[in-house]
């Protein structure tokens, strides 16, 4: 499985971004996705999650909540994670993420993904 990350940038405070993420290797609407994001010197956390098939279900972390939306294109085989109102605290390298294996159950840590983008950088501005 190969995942391949895009449309990080520099943003002011208050603006919007779309990051994309293009899977491949396997069955792309099989599986769940999820995008993390690490801020330097801190630990990679959770952001968003998506669920296989149709992507009906999603979950978020609360810091971001009401403010990205994770979708899924599954004729495109990619993933994006829409990004609005950031804060400069949303500044980190974000990372798409795929589980081993094909469940209905969205994971929100690190430890139960093991397909990694090569991450794209998101730097807000104040």
């Amino acid at each position: 499985v190969q995942l391949q990350a895009s449309g990080g940038g520099l943003v002011q405070a208050g603006g919007s971004l779309r990051l994309s993420c293009a899977a491949s290797g396997r069955t792309f609407s099989n599986y769940a996705m999820g995008w993390f994001r690490q801020a330097p010197g801190k630990e990679r956390e959770f952001v968003a999650a998506i669920s296989r098939g149709g992507g009906g279900t999603t979950l978020y972390a609360d810091s971001v909540k009401g403010r990205f939306t994770v979708s899924r294109d599954n004729a495109k085989n990619t993933v994006h994670l829409q990004m609005s109102s950031l804060e400069p605290e949303d500044t980190a390298v974000y990372y798409c993420a795929a589980p081993p294996g094909s469940s209905s159950y969205l994971g929100t840590s690190r430890y139960e993904y093991n397909y990694w983008g090569q991450g794209t950088l998101v730097t807000v501005s104040s």
